[in-house]
Parts: structure tokens; C-alpha cells; sequence
């Protein structure tokens, strides 16, 4: 992989990391947020089992969206580091280079095509 296009992969991969985090930001002021305002409100209204409900649904959702985001993060922090250690865009399994379009698509990506699908059948497998 040349020095361009290695360049090009860190500049995307940075980009996404930072809008993750603006992400996991906005969902934990919004979750906060809702969480004030919805305690505030059953204090002055009589509970409702319905709003505690949604409220309650509201916060796991950000919170698994949150951790969606997080994990993505760890990822692209993991691809960042082989960038660094010249061994980004190589398969961790065969070593083999990762089709650039692939990258493209899956800038994190730390697998090829070939090996990727070995893995989620293996996993596939496991889970049934």
C-alpha cells in the first residue's frame, strides 16, 4: 500500500472516530437530559407506568447505541495502530492484502473477504 493511499485510509478513519464521539456525546447529554426533565416531571405529575416505560426504553436505546459506537471506536483505534506499525491493510489471518475497495467500504477492516466469511460461519455455527 503506498504512503498516499495510507494517508488516506488514517484521514477517513480519523474523521469517522470523531463523529462517533460527537455521537456518544450527543446521546449521553440527550439521555441526561431526558433523565432530569423526566424525573422533574413525576415529581410534579402522578406517575404514569407508560412514560416510565418510554423512558426507560428511550435510555436503553441510547445505551446500546452508545456501545455500538464505543465498539467502533476500538476498532478504528486498533486500524489506526497497524496504519502506524505498517501492517494496516493486511489480513491478521492469512496476511494477504485487503482489497482496497474493501477498505474502502470497512476502513477498520482487519480481515480479508475470504477470511472474514471463515469467521462469521465459525461464529454463525457457535451461536446456533
Amino acid at each position: 500500500m503506498t504512503k498516499k493511499q495510507l494517508k488516506h485510509f488514517e484521514q477517513r478513519l480519523l474523521e469517522e472516530r470523531a463523529k462517533l464521539v460527537k455521537d456518544i456525546g450527543q446521546l449521553e447529554e440527550t439521555t441526561l437530559k431526558a433523565s432530569r426533565e423526566g424525573a422533574g416531571m413525576l415529581n410534579a405529575y402522578s406517575f404514569h407506568m407508560a412514560d416510565a416505560g418510554t423512558d426507560a426504553n428511550e435510555r436503553e436505546k441510547a445505551f446500546h447505541l452508545a456501545s455500538r459506537d464505543t465498539r467502533l471506536i476500538y476498532h478504528i483505534d486498533q486500524a489506526l495502530q497497524r496504519i502506524h506499525k505498517g501492517e494496516y491493510g493486511s489480513c491478521e489471518v492469512c496476511s494477504e492484502s485487503i482489497n482496497p475497495q474493501r477498505l474502502d467500504v470497512v476502513p477498520h477492516a482487519r480481515l480479508c473477504v475470504d477470511c472474514k466469511e471463515k469467521e462469521d460461519l465459525k461464529n454463525a455455527r457457535r451461536t446456533h
